[in-house]
């Protein structure tokens, strides 16, 4: 595929693509450099709270496809699908980053020692709505960024919210009260160009005071 770095060609250039070239695949190496990529987005303290099951088997876009209602071209010839879930345990991850940020120089341990300390305290009593619409809002930032970095990387994805989210953790053998189904992202070679789309003016979606 090819590769850019132009970037308004990346943003501008994005497409929601529904059918794509089924003799494209996406190799584990460049996918782990694509989601290498997406993971350098931003989150609440860094906790860092998506988590990213990529369907690319056979036997995988088989249990997903009753899942995935409307959705069936995307499934059956993308290079994979990928369900990015938001993990609401995911302080459970805090003093490996933290531990991992002093290590590479990136903190001092006295700093990393207070801030554990404060985060510790603060996840204790956090409220479960609260954690949950957090988890949400960061696994969105990460939807987005990998979307991006798959369009430097020569391919096209699109976002996909109908599928059977009550159902997608348990037939992947994920534990549901933990992962919290986000979406659906598709990804692989476009056999055509996708449609542009009308945005709203900014004088209408925005605001100066």
């Amino acid at each position: 595929m090819q590769k850019t770095n132009d970037f308004n060609e990346i943003v501008a250039g994005r497409r929601s693509i529904r059918q794509y070239d089924a003799s494209v695949k996406i190799s584990k190496e460049e996918m782990t450099e694509i989601l290498t990529e997406a993971a350098l987005a931003p989150s609440s303290v860094n906790m860092q709270p998506w988590r990213f099951l990529v369907i690319d088997s056979e036997e995988g876009k088989a249990a997903l496809a009753p899942l995935a209602r409307f959705n069936q071209t995307q499934v059956s010839t993308s290079s994979a699908v990928i369900a990015v879930f938001g993990d609401l345990n995911n302080f459970d991850y805090g003093e490996e980053i933290y531990s991992k940020a002093v290590e590479l120089g990136y903190m001092p341990q006295e700093v990393k020692e207070k801030q554990m300390a404060g985060l510790a305290a603060h996840f204790s009593k956090l409220d479960p709505q609260v954690n949950r619409e957090t988890v949400l809002i960061d696994a969105g930032l990460v939807s987005m960024q990998l979307m991006l970095a798959a369009r430097a990387h020569g391919y096209d994805t699109c976002p996909m919210g109908g599928y059977e989210k009550d159902q997608i953790a348990e037939a992947f053998g994920l534990d549901k009260e933990r992962y919290v189904p986000v979406m659906l992202i598709s990804i692989g070679k476009a056999v055509d160009t996708g449609y542009q789309s009308v945005r709203l003016p900014i004088d209408k979606i925005a605001e100066w005071k």
